[in-house]
């Protein structure tokens, strides 16, 4: 869950608020550690700040500015680039003065006094303490089968090796979900009932891409308008705008990319002529790689009847596995082409990233595309199950 809270404040990094900064006193001790420093990572109207202080005899204060109550990470003495890491945390900073008390190795357990949104946190952590619980051990038993796969990677053992670490590693990880949804229940409990809540708009920025985008939108409404209007509300608009583009009524964003045979393809050439489903996936994403059989029975069934498939994968980094993959899985029968999503020294250019025209944000997505440029489909990510896609596919070609 660290990883999740760190990679949402760098993405509502970049949201601007309109409201004036205040200011904020982070006074703060800790326990068995006396000198070093504390860095502290938080969004503010400015953007993304990253601040540190000195331990002087066991005592450190951080001032900054914010516009409103914020996720924030903070670090001590780390060991680790782990967002697990003993001597790290998350928590919630609020304009105006706060107390925090830390003890050196175990950041998790820190108390912090003058935030109403940290105590809300607490609040809902504290109703799902049972259920972490449970997810404990198997979420440690996922950790241990996830380093020896990437152990066998690095080892460069035989990929029928690797294969199959991986696909023990992934049965682990699905026996999570249960818990998973558990979880999501309570942050969807406590969003209904905390309209005006901080922490609710967190919460539900990360649930937004998952939800029928009918269901995103009629949550959002309910919300304040402070809340509205705070950098987490104005990241949840941006994510139903997309998603709205990326859904059946919509006209489907173009896009022009060179395909994995170094031949341009452009999604305006097949209007008039086919049906097209976008599949976003990737070679390390299992659930993409064990539906490729079924997409590969549906090509088989329509291809000649107007249907035509394009592949846009998550593998701008790593192109050989994207290849391999798709040599591998035999699905180089239809059409191949990445996302566009580029690596900067400064985070991300994603101003030819396909997939944000589409509000992909999970694989595997499908995207059903008419003759006329029209999405009449989503499948996965905020859609409908794959069912509902071959139901679809059969009233259009069966008929």
């Amino acid at each position: 869950m660290k990883k999740i809270v760190f990679s949402v404040l760098l993405l509502t990094g970049v949201m601007q608020m309109q409201a004036q900064d205040r200011p904020f006193v982070l006074q703060g001790k800790i326990k068995g550690q006396n000198s070093g420093k504390i860095k502290l990572y938080y969004e503010s109207g400015n953007g993304f700040k990253q601040d540190s202080a000195a331990i002087r005899n066991g005592a450190f204060e951080i001032k900054g500015t914010l516009t409103a109550p914020t996720m924030a990470y903070i670090a001590g003495a780390v060991k680790s680039q782990s967002m697990d890491d003993p001597n790290s945390t998350s928590l919630f900073l609020e304009p105006g003065k706060m107390s925090l008390e830390l003890t050196a190795g175990d950041f998790r357990n820190l108390r912090l006094t003058g935030s109403k949104t940290q105590n809300e946190y607490k609040e809902v952590e504290t109703l799902k303490e049972n259920v972490m619980t449970k997810l404990k051990p198997i979420l440690a038993d996922y950790n241990r089968a996830n380093e020896i796969y990437i152990e066998a990677m690095k080892a460069k053992k035989p990929e029928a090796e690797q294969e199959a670490l991986k696909m023990k590693a992934n049965a682990v990880k699905d026996k999570m979900n249960p818990y998973h949804e558990e979880l999501s229940r309570i942050d969807r409990d406590y969003i209904k009932s905390h309209p005006d809540s901080y922490y609710s708009a967190y919460a539900f920025r990360y649930m937004t891409s998952n939800m029928p985008v009918s269901e995103a939108r009629l949550a959002y409404e309910k919300f304040s308008d402070r809340i509205k209007e705070s950098s987490y509300g104005k990241a949840i608009a941006e994510e139903i705008k997309k998603m709205e583009a990326g859904s059946p009524g919509a006209v489907a964003a173009s896009f022009t990319a060179t395909d994995i045979d170094g031949k341009l393809l452009n999604l305006a050439d097949f209007k008039g002529k086919k049906y097209v489903l976008l599949d976003f996936w990737a070679s390390w994403c299992m659930p993409c790689r064990q539906g490729n059989p079924h997409l590969l029975s549906l090509y088989s069934n329509y291809k000649d009847k107007g249907l035509e498939i394009i592949g846009i994968s998550d593998d701008d980094g790593n192109q050989e596995a994207w290849r391999k993959a798709v040599a591998k899985d035999g699905i180089g029968v239809w059409k191949h082409i990445l996302r566009g999503l580029k690596r900067t020294s400064s985070g991300y250019d994603r101003s030819n990233d396909i997939s944000e025209g589409y509000g992909i944000h999970s694989l595997p997505t499908k995207i059903l595309i008419d003759k006329n440029g029209v999405i009449i489909g989503r499948y996965g990510g905020g859609g409908e199950n794959d069912e509902a896609m071959d139901k679809k596919l059969a009233e259009i070609f069966n008929n």
